[in-house]
C-alpha cells in the first residue's frame, strides 16, 4: 500500500483551526516546529504557488520546509504573506 506524508491542514476544516494550530506551533520553544507548520501549510496550498507569491524558486522553498536550511526572518514574513497568515501580538 502506498501512502503519503501527513499533512495536518489537510483535515482542518475551519480557518480558526488553522489558526489555533499556527498559534500553537510559533508558541513552540523550538522555532523550528513554526517553519515546519509553515511548511505544511505550503504544501497544502501548492509548494510552487506559495514559491511564486513569496518570490522564491521552488527550490529554495523546498529547502527551507524540509529543515536543511534555517530561513531567516524575513523570509519566513514572505511565506506568511504569501499565505495569508498573519500575527497579532498582545502583550
Amino acid at each position: 500500500m502506498k501512502t503519503k506524508p501527513f499533512n495536518p491542514f489537510d483535515y482542518m476544516e475551519t480557518q480558526a483551526e488553522i489558526d489555533a494550530y499556527l498559534l500553537e506551533c510559533f508558541n513552540d520553544d523550538d522555532p523550528q516546529v513554526f517553519v515546519n507548520a509553515l511548511g505544511h501549510l505550503a504544501r497544502h496550498y501548492g509548494v510552487s504557488e506559495v514559491a511564486e507569491a513569496a518570490g522564491l524558486n521552488r527550490e529554495s522553498l523546498y529547502k527551507i520546509i524540509n529543515g536543511k536550511s534555517k530561513p531567516r526572518w524575513e523570509t519566513v514574513r514572505r511565506l506568511m504573506k504569501a499565505m495569508h497568515v498573519d500575527l497579532t501580538i498582545a502583550a
